[in-house]
């Protein structure tokens, strides 16, 4: 079951998730009746939505078992994954500020680490790359968050006046597909033709050269 800790960190999160996205008439009584929920009961509603797997809980070590970004980057938990090196992933975020929005997760369960920025800094630069070319924003913000005590950084497009602190809403399905089939990189296949040798012919050579008969 989850401990009073875990359960706290994973309603923060589903309050915030509610306070974006769900309508004004519903949003109270969503946001009351989380609150209202006990460990067992929050596990319960995270297994029943399909928030996480019945097993998840258990697969994970104490301080990785409520975590949504360690499960996302196990493959517990299903996400629309662009690109990643040896310490992050880059996904889709389902619920985006922007068209576009991008999460890297850091594959370690912490903030990130100094053997790893260098790696996650390129990641940055990639994606902020991809997005400027495949959706033409004006510009591209950054902002990290730490959430279950996993840092993690938006890539955000800008396309009008957008910030990190804009309203956020729920992405389709469909949309996320066509934006993934939009951004995901594919390893372009390469082919490094040998250099060719230089023929050089001697002037001995070239007194001794034969030359196939010519056919009339």
């Amino acid at each position: 079951m989850l401990t009073e800790t875990q359960a706290r960190d994973i309603k923060k999160q589903i309050i915030s998730q509610i306070e974006s996205t769900f309508p004004e008439d519903k949003k109270s009584f969503a946001v009351k009746r989380i609150e209202e929920m006990n460990p067992n009961e929050l596990e319960e509603f995270l297994v029943k939505n399909k928030l996480v797997s019945q097993n998840q809980t258990k697969s994970l070590p104490d301080s990785e078992q409520s975590c949504v970004f360690c499960s996302i980057v196990s493959g517990q938990i299903d996400s629309h994954k662009i690109d990643e090196n040896k310490s992050a992933i880059t996904v889709l975020e389902i619920n985006p500020i922007s068209r576009g929005h991008v999460l890297i997760i850091p594959k370690e369960h912490a903030s990130i680490k100094e053997n790893s920025e260098n790696d996650i800094k390129e990641l940055i630069k990639q994606i902020s790359i991809l997005l400027k070319k495949k959706l033409k924003p004006k510009k591209i913000i950054t902002a990290k968050s730490v959430l279950f005590g996993h840092e993690t950084i938006s890539i955000i497009p800008v396309y009008s006046n957008e910030t990190a602190n804009s309203q956020r809403r729920q992405a389709t399905p469909g949309e996320l597909d066509e934006l993934k089939e939009i951004l995901e990189k594919t390893a372009k296949k390469t082919s490094i033709k040998a250099p060719q040798k230089k023929i050089k012919i001697s002037k001995k050579q070239q007194e001794k050269m034969w030359l196939p008969r010519r056919i009339p």
